[in-house]
């Protein structure tokens, strides 16, 4: 099953204020921040924002990564520390929004979708990115897990994203995330194989609801990964003084991928789609089969029931010789089961040559 988190704001909110979020959905936050330039690597965790700004005014480049769903006060704050628009925070606190790219005096706001997929559920996280020219703040609210091979990168000695600036870091972020989806879509793959081999063999009405549930959760994918090809192009049609004309060759490669993912995400409704009409398929199949047994079951009792019917009539034998003499005879009953045997057996076989079973 796939999760989309959507909060809106009550009517008549103006745009770009924090709304209170209730106390049970806010998670702690936790802050790292990695500073770097092609000499060396400071990775320092769970820091305060205002010890971020030592950082910010060096000359190295600077990732500062927010993780947990923060309370409006607490973003309120993150804000005023690293200077973000009001309305930028109100979709970072309002998780669920469509990809998109915004662009604030000289601050780019970018929103991307992440998917996750643990025993067979879907969860899209929100990733919403502030690039300026020195450094890059991200929030996400669920695990970190996903962005540690871009730290491993940043560590590794003579690394290319190490000698680049912060721009570059972010087209490895929006590459991660994009990527992100082909494990994702793998996934249902080896679900879609495993429905196909379900199909084939046996029908039931939890093959039905899990075709249904595959069906949903690829579409609901869809909705969150289909603008995401949008906000890529936009990066790369826009001139954004914060990103460098060489890192838009990457980009570029991004928005490749963005195509791929979509195509495998089209092929897989339509696979989805079409193995409902195969199970529908397979239940008309079944049930056919099913009446044509009843069928020539049915068939070859209807002359062993005439035979029946006949010699249940009551007739007085002594009235008359014509009267059902055959009852009198002393194999009579033996003949009528052999007879009635091998009318049977003579239905089969013709049934059989003519391959109606």
């Amino acid at each position: 099953m796939t999760f989309f988190t959507k909060r809106y704001h009550p009517p008549g909110t103006p745009p770009g204020t924090l709304t209170q979020m209730p106390a049970e959905e806010a998670m702690p936050l936790r802050i790292r921040l990695i500073d770097y330039d092609k000499d060396k690597v400071t990775v320092k965790d769970n820091v305060e924002a205002a010890d971020c700004h030592a950082f910010l005014a060096s000359s190295s480049s600077t990732w500062i990564h927010v993780q947990g769903h923060p309370t409006e006060a607490a973003l309120r704050e993150l804000g005023s520390a690293f200077s973000l628009h009001a309305l930028a925070l109100e979709d970072v606190l309002n998780t669920g929004q469509r990809p998109k790219v915004d662009k604030f005096d000289d601050q780019l706001f970018i929103i991307m979708s992440l998917p996750t997929i643990e025993e067979d559920r879907v969860t899209i996280q929100q990733v919403s990115l502030f690039l300026h020219k020195t450094f890059l703040i991200s929030f996400c609210v669920g695990d970190f897990a996903p962005f540690e091979p871009v730290v491993r990168r940043l560590q590794a000695e003579g690394s290319r994203l190490r000698s680049r600036g912060v721009d570059f870091l972010l087209y490895s972020l929006i590459d991660l995330v994009i990527d992100q989806g082909f494990p994702v879509l793998e996934d249902f793959g080896l679900q879609l194989e495993d429905l196909e081999e379900q199909i084939l063999e046996s029908v039931g009405r939890e093959t039905l609801h899990r075709i249904h549930t595959v069906k949903r959760e690829l579409i609901l994918l869809r909705r969150m990964l289909w603008p995401q090809r949008e906000a890529v192009n936009q990066l790369l049609r826009g001139d954004y003084e914060t990103i460098r004309a060489e890192t838009l060759i990457y980009l570029r490669d991004c928005y490749d991928h963005t195509i791929q993912v979509m195509d495998l995400l089209e092929t897989y409704r339509d696979m989805a789609g079409s193995m409902l009409d195969i199970y529908l398929s397979s239940v008309s199949n079944r049930m056919n089969d099913v009446m044509r047994v009843l069928t020539v079951i049915a068939t070859i009792f209807i002359p062993l029931t005439f035979i029946v019917g006949v010699y249940g009539m009551n007739f007085d034998r002594t009235a008359g010789a014509w009267n059902m003499p055959e009852l009198g005879w002393p194999f009579g009953y033996l003949l009528i089961w052999v007879v009635m045997i091998l009318i049977a057996v003579l239905m089969v076989v013709f049934f059989r040559r003519r391959g109606w079973f």
